[in-house]
């Protein structure tokens, strides 16, 4: 073995002190990832679950995450939906089963079903519509059904990652995901409306939680008073 010079090692000491001086004598920490939802956030909460939404209604913002394959371009909110679960058992909920309840300007209301990245790919690829009627209820608008040709398919493939793909979370788990809900190019509909998220359950027992609804602003407008004659 070779013995290494005092004096060179003595250098090599009193080059590193000046580093070590300045992290305290540990190397820097990585930066940590984004793991739960801002506070600002609106959201529900209660029997160990949290859900948190973020809509995408403002144009610029979605082109900055979607990029060509953008919702908001054919008059669909991209909603993302953070949950988390901070239980000691998986919980898995009824994606299906979601919607969104909008309040219509002539003082109704209406429940939307979320669309697939697919058919979200297939209007965007095909504005104009298809003559195949879609079979979700949803506001006057063409939304098409999903097309196998290429241009739809290199568009849901923008998609498909940022889409709220998983049902069970698990134990202190989180998943996220966007879900993308057809407001027929009226995006003013938008904070005003309540995200519904009506069937989860404990696993393995199956045991039910009560419904969620998360309005997607915390200060939704009010609607003006009327007065009395």
């Amino acid at each position: 073995m070779r013995n290494h010079p005092v004096g060179l090692l003595a250098a090599v000491l009193m080059l590193a002190m000046p580093v070590l001086a300045q992290t305290g004598g540990t190397a820097p920490a990585p930066a940590k990832p984004k793991t739960d939802a801002a506070p600002s956030m609106p959201r529900d909460e209660h029997d160990g679950l949290s859900i948190a939404v973020d809509p995408y209604a403002d144009a610029q913002r979605a082109k900055e995450k979607f990029g060509k394959a953008n919702p908001v371009d054919i008059g669909v909110l991209p909603l993302e939906v953070i949950i988390r679960n901070d239980t000691d058992h998986p919980i898995r909920l009824n994606l299906a089963t979601i919607q969104l309840e909008v309040r219509l300007k002539n003082g109704g209301r209406q429940d939307i079903e979320w669309l697939t990245a697919e058919e979200v790919a297939s209007a965007i690829a095909h504005p104009s519509g298809s003559v195949n009627p879609s079979a979700r209820r949803l506001p006057p608008v063409g939304i098409p059904l999903p097309t196998k040709d290429k241009k739809t398919e290199k568009l849901a493939e923008i998609l498909r990652p940022l889409t709220l793909d998983s049902d069970v979370v698990a134990p202190r788990g989180m998943i996220h995901g966007f879900l993308y809900f057809n407001l027929g190019h009226d995006m003013s509909l938008a904070p005003t409306a309540t995200l519904y998220v009506p069937d989860s359950a404990i696993v393995p027992s199956n045991k039910p939680l009560m419904f969620f609804e998360v309005p997607l602003s915390k200060n939704p407008p009010q609607p003006e008073a009327t007065a009395n004659p």
